[in-house]
């Protein structure tokens, strides 16, 4: 499709799209990607588990020096992180959510807080320690998990009914699967491969964002 079709405008509407970065550690070729893809999306996650957390506020600034706001940007990782300038998000595992008391966790409240959850008993613990969206997943088969089933609509339905904040549907996502995951209750879709194994990542991601939009009339 042609990258310009869709206006930018419908960036940051009511159905999110997040990119995760892949966590092969190349970060020349993920800049290069996300310079042209951060139009289409609503938040970038450098989620690099072998870097330290200052090498991974050295990406973000990466992504800031080729035009990706900060309020996109989203570090995952487990540590308490200040009001950082660089990037607007935080994005935590279960041990994290767990681990930290609820004074810890204020810490980040002026950041945005995410939290991966694989189960409605998850979600809602990590609702209730102040986490402001949620990834559930994975979904959808997909080959960054390739030993592990699927957890399917139903499951995604369960945990969209069960909290109050957004959910965040990962996992095998992809253009044709978002009216579906849309349908289950998602408010938000999180990819990996679909954009970054592509050859042309912007055009992928564009693809996305028309099938969010196309999808729009759900949410009204």
């Amino acid at each position: 499709m042609n990258g310009t079709a869709i206006s930018h405008e419908h960036v940051h509407g009511s159905f999110e799209l997040h990119v995760v970065s892949t966590g092969a550690g190349d970060q020349a070729s993920f800049v290069k990607a996300a310079k042209d893809v951060w139009p289409w999306v609503d938040y970038i996650h450098i989620r690099e588990k072998q870097l330290t957390w200052q090498e991974k506020v050295g990406w973000a600034e990466s992504l800031r020096g080729v035009g990706v706001p900060s309020c996109r940007i989203v570090i995952n990782g487990s540590e308490l992180s200040p009001q950082n300038e660089i990037y607007g998000g935080v994005h935590w595992g279960q041990e994290a959510i767990r681990n930290y008391n609820n004074d810890g966790i204020s810490n980040v409240y002026r950041l945005r807080l995410g939290v991966s959850v694989h189960s409605i008993d998850e979600a809602k613990i990590a609702e209730e320690r102040g986490a402001v969206y949620l990834f559930f997943g994975h979904v959808y088969a997909t080959s960054s998990k390739p030993d592990l089933e699927p957890r399917g609509l139903n499951a995604l339905a369960e945990v969209c009914r069960g909290v109050s904040i957004p959910v965040i549907a990962i996992g095998g996502i992809e253009p044709g699967n978002i009216h579906a995951i849309r349908s289950a209750g998602a408010q938000g879709a999180a990819v990996i491969s679909n954009v970054w194994a592509s050859d042309s990542p912007d055009r992928a991601a564009a693809s996305l964002r028309q099938a969010i939009v196309d999808t729009e009339s759900l949410s009204r």
